[in-house]
């Protein structure tokens, strides 16, 4: 075989078809960016659960006088009922499953509330009384949220007993319809550039029947015509997937690190050793995708 012809052939292909080869590079760039947010937000969603749920807290919600009187008939829960729950929490059956616990009263929930919704308008119309006093309480475990949910619900002065990891599902669910669409997406987008890299390659073959005639005469193998055609595919592909992996980079290094770090400092984000994960499945899904379209493409548009 001889390279230095195999090289030339390549270089003349990617030279003559120079605008459907860069029509193959940024649909791949596209579409394998894609591919590459859509790992890093499945990444940061496992991220984020790993993280948030240890810190995911169980509330016993008291009652207030304005709860509703099907659940709390008596009105606002009494100081003995929170020395009961107390008691309960540091007793022997629950205190193995509890890492910490604390209580905070009206004015407390109050001011947590005004910072959470500062600039809010429906601060200024909220009075302490109306804030449920709770129990906050942190498990060794957060997958045995259920002990104490069964431990106090029903119990008078009770109001409601909530897991907050079911607000984090809820949350997270989005993020994994999120995902799933940039997925269905870049899937859509890979379509549409196997499709341009076949006709690309088609076209260079269409442009070089002369050659192929006389490699054919001169009794040249398929594998050995084919074989410039699959390495031009392959070097938009890899063109492509190499800035994909440079937009991955960019996304982590810019906007997650520079920017979401700042704005969010208590959450946990992924890093550029995410990002350096996914780059060779970009590089690999690139040259594969380009690889097999190309060679498609030649085995069955060229009688050879």
């Amino acid at each position: 075989m001889n390279l230095k012809f195999v090289l030339s052939e390549v270089s003349t292909g990617l030279r003559k078809n120079l605008s459907m080869v860069v029509s193959v590079i940024l649909v791949t760039f596209v579409s394998l960016t894609f591919v590459g947010t859509a790992g890093l937000l499945q990444m940061q969603i496992n991220t984020m659960k790993n993280y948030w749920y240890d810190k995911a807290q169980v509330a016993i919600y008291l009652c207030t006088n304005t709860s509703p009187d099907t659940v709390c008939p008596q009105g606002e829960a009494s100081p003995d009922v929170q020395k009961t729950i107390a008691a309960k929490l540091e007793g022997a059956t629950l205190k193995p499953f509890i890492k910490k616990y604390y209580f905070e009263n009206h004015q407390q929930a109050y001011q947590t509330f005004q910072q959470q919704f500062k600039g809010n308008v429906v601060a200024k119309y909220v009075q302490p009384a109306q804030l449920n006093e709770t129990f906050w309480i942190s498990l060794n475990n957060p997958n045995q949220s259920a002990v104490i949910t069964e431990s106090f619900s029903g119990v008078t002065g009770v109001e409601q007993v909530k897991d907050q990891r079911t607000y984090l599902d809820q949350i997270f669910s989005i993020l994994n319809i999120a995902s799933l669409a940039a997925v269905g997406i870049a899937v859509l987008m890979l379509f549409s550039a196997t499709l341009l890299v076949s006709t690309t390659i088609r076209l260079s073959a269409v442009m070089r029947r002369r050659e192929i005639g006389i490699m054919r005469l001169v009794g040249a193998s398929n594998f050995y015509i084919r074989l410039p055609f699959v390495i031009e595919g392959v070097v938009a592909g890899l063109i492509g997937a190499a800035l994909a992996g440079g937009a991955v980079f960019a996304i982590v290094q810019y906007f997650v690190q520079g920017y979401l770090v700042n704005q969010l400092p208590l959450t946990s984000f992924v890093g550029l050793g995410d990002a350096a994960t996914i780059l060779p499945l970009l590089i690999g899904a690139g040259v594969v995708l380009t690889a097999i379209a190309s060679n498609q493409a030649i085995r069955r548009y060229l009688k050879v």
